[in-house]
């Protein structure tokens, strides 16, 4: 019972608490809630009289730019009045002036009237004076046709022929003063280029042979030169075209031919093939195609130094190793290589001299005679070969035209072409620079060759002998043996026609037929 009272009485004070506090909750929400929808109107009230203020501003501003664009609009307005003004103003001065230009204008078309009657009348005055002295001129004419029994025509004619004779006399008389004093001048200083370039450009000249000799170690030698029957030196003359002397020559052996090329080629052969000892057919073969690279890379070689001493460039890689062919060729004994350089630098004095430009004169004088290093079976004469071989390769058109001009195939176009003549027969000209016999004999053993080829199934052909004797090589799959009779009966009567000779010429015809096999 002590213990109930006391938590009845917490029963009922805690009951009270709870009813307290929550009538307190109650009054206290109640008084938020009335706080927060007076806020809230206030709020409502400030933006409506914020918005009514800035409605009010605008309006404002609205009246302003109104106000401030009719006072732009008015300005405008003035502005353009007062220019059409001043344009008006402007177009009443012109029409002024224009109508004053008119006056002006009516006024100097009255007196051009004036001036042109009294013309007429001045026009008129000058006809009659002029029928009047027309009158008397014929009055005139008359008496003095009378008197000098000329007429009029008659006498202009004799007059013009008399001054025409005149002026001729006194012309040719001139044109012969000119033409003297010319030739004159013009020899001089011709004399003195030449000789000027001669004198800068001296060169010892050699006549070039037809023949070489090979020394020999011993006499025993030419037996193995010779060969069993004569088999190794047979195989030498037959692939090199050129023929070798054996007499009673001491321990040397000489080298016959006309194409110093094939010559150059034989006497490297025979030299190797001495000093190596072995003297074979086989070996033969071998050392002969050693002997053609070898003189092939002297022949380019000869070509650059060539281009190198003259100093041009840019020529062709092709000209280049056919100018140095040219140093195998000769030209009535003279060095066609020596020459060809020879004109090369005397065209370039001469061009100096001149004011022309001497490097072109050069290149033209270097080339001129390119024609020459073709073999003798390409047709044509070496003008027209060189000038197709300049063609081919690209030169300079001067230089072509230098090439055909210079032995008057055409007529001399151009100053370079000129001159490359004058070097020319400058260069020839030199005493002892050439003999005629000389090409003259290898003109006719190139004639022997070539009627030899222009058979069907000959292959090579090589005159030798000092032309006494054509080797000839067929063809064996082409000519059998009794072909061989016919086409040597042939060549003797087509050369008895066409060659003069002294003597006989002997036609010896090869067929060769080979089989090769190798052990393996």
């Amino acid at each position: 019972m002590e213990y109930l009272i006391p938590i009845i009485c917490a029963v009922v004070f805690l009951a009270i608490g709870i009813v307290l506090g929550s009538f307190l909750r109650k009054k206290l929400a109640e008084g938020k809630i009335g706080s927060a929808e007076n806020e809230a109107k206030r709020i409502i009230e400030n933006s409506k009289k914020e918005a009514e203020e800035i409605k009010k501003e605008a309006e404002s501003r609205k009246k302003e730019a109104l106000i401030e664009a009719k006072e732009e609009i008015l300005q405008n307005r003035n502005e353009a009045e007062r220019e059409i003004k001043e344009r008006r103003k402007e177009v009443s001065n012109t029409e002024r002036r224009l109508s004053q230009k008119e006056d002006n204008l009516d006024k100097k078309a009255e007196a051009l009237e004036r001036k042109n009657e009294l013309l007429d009348k001045k026009i008129k005055e000058n006809e009659a004076e002029k029928e009047k002295i027309n009158e008397l001129f014929s009055v005139q004419l008359k008496r003095l046709e009378e008197v000098s029994g000329y007429t009029a025509e008659q006498a202009k004619a004799e007059l013009i022929e008399r001054v025409e004779a005149e002026i001729k006399d006194e012309l040719a008389k001139k044109m012969i003063e000119l033409e003297e004093q010319f030739k004159e001048e013009s020899d001089a200083k011709a004399r003195n280029i030449l000789s000027l370039a001669i004198q800068r450009y001296a060169a010892d000249h050699v006549a070039e042979a037809t023949i070489s000799v090979v020394a020999l170690p011993n006499e025993e030698m030419k037996g193995r030169i010779i060969g069993r029957e004569g088999r190794n030196i047979q195989k030498l003359e037959t692939l090199t075209g050129v023929e070798l002397i054996i007499d009673d020559t001491p321990e040397a052996i000489t080298l016959s031919g006309f194409d110093p090329v094939r010559r150059e080629i034989a006497r490297l052969a025979l030299e190797k093939l001495i000093s190596d000892g072995r003297i074979h057919p086989a070996r033969i073969e071998e050392t002969v195609e050693k002997a053609r690279k070898e003189v092939e890379a002297s022949v380019k070689q000869a070509g650059e130094r060539a281009v190198f001493d003259v100093g041009v460039h840019g020529i062709n890689p092709e000209l280049i190793r056919l100018l140095g062919r040219l140093r195998y060729r000769t030209s009535y004994g003279q060095n066609v290589l020596q020459h060809s350089v020879e004109v090369a630098f005397i065209s370039g004095i001469i061009a100096d001299e001149l004011g022309v430009d001497s490097t072109l004169a050069r290149r033209a004088g270097l080339l001129h005679d390119i024609g020459k290093a073709f073999p003798h079976d390409v047709e044509g004469s070496h003008v027209q070969i060189g000038v197709e071989a300049a063609r081919k390769y690209k030169e300079n058109k001067d230089v072509i035209h230098a090439i055909e001009a210079h032995h008057n195939d055409v007529e001399p176009q151009t100053i370079v072409a000129i001159i490359v003549q004058a070097a020319d027969a400058i260069s020839a000209a030199r005493p002892g620079a050439r003999r005629e016999d000389l090409e003259n004999y290898i003109k006719r053993l190139q004639k022997l060759e070539e009627i030899a080829t222009s058979f069907d199934g000959v292959d090579k052909a090589f005159a030798i002998q000092a032309g006494r004797e054509i080797r000839v090589m067929v063809k064996p799959e082409e000519v059998n043996d009794e072909g061989m009779k016919v086409i040597a009966h042939d060549i003797a009567v087509k050369i008895k026609n066409e060659v003069k000779y002294p003597g006989q010429i002997k036609i010896n015809l090869i067929r060769e037929s080979r089989a090769v096999d190798y052990a393996k």
